[in-house]
């Protein structure tokens, strides 16, 4: 990424504060040129093929607090850990949120929030709990995280599933054999393997 391509983008979203794909492509703009802003936090993607300046934006930790602080014994998973994890481009629209099977689901208008259900040690293994905005927030790790978007890859799409595959191991926040460890717990490794054994040949 040329030092030329990143100021004249960030000078396009501090005048037009939005801004689609095809227009920055029109500008000369490269497309990783944009991936690389994502990730170093300087511009958010709220939807796919648009793009904001990140001080423009809701900050997505702080929405993780307030969905922890409403609902104190949820897990932030799938997309949002994978977003909090710096391991997808992509910015969910709800914060993805585990609760244990028979637990109530409480009705939140804000910050939107999309419960899945966990049982057993799901709720224990591989969660990590971190200091947001001065609220606990407990996370799936990266490893867990990549696992259960595998697991729940007809919710959140199998794309979404293997680029955080790709990103975990391409940024050492996952090895395979914690994805073994944690797909065997949950009995799907043998649908993960193969992706898993294509991804580490590529060097991820």
């Amino acid at each position: 990424m040329t030092s030329t391509q990143r100021a004249q983008a960030l000078k396009l979203l501090g005048a037009r504060s939005m801004m689609r794909l095809k227009d920055f492509a029109a500008r000369g703009i490269a497309p990783e040129t944009l991936a690389r802003l994502v990730r170093d936090g300087t511009v958010v993607r709220p939807a796919r093929g648009l793009y904001q300046l990140a001080d423009g934006a809701v900050d997505a930790r702080r929405t993780l607090a307030e969905a922890a602080s409403l609902v104190p014994k949820g897990i932030i998973c799938l997309v949002s850990a994978l977003q909090f994890h710096g391991l997808t481009l992509q910015m969910p629209s709800s914060v993805w949120m585990a609760i244990e099977r028979t637990a109530w689901r409480p009705r939140i208008n804000y910050p939107p929030i999309r419960f899945v259900r966990f049982t057993g040690s799901a709720l224990s293994e591989g969660i990590k709990r971190h200091r947001i905005e001065g609220v606990e927030v407990a996370i799936t790790d990266p490893a867990r995280t990549i696992v259960d978007c595998f697991r729940y890859r007809a919710k959140v799409g199998i794309d979404v599933a293997m680029e955080g595959l790709r990103e975990g191991l391409r940024q050492r926040k996952a090895t395979s054999d914690q994805l073994w460890r944690y797909a065997t717990k949950a009995r799907i490794w043998s649908t993960m393997k193969p992706y898993v054994e294509a991804t580490a040949a590529d060097g991820a």
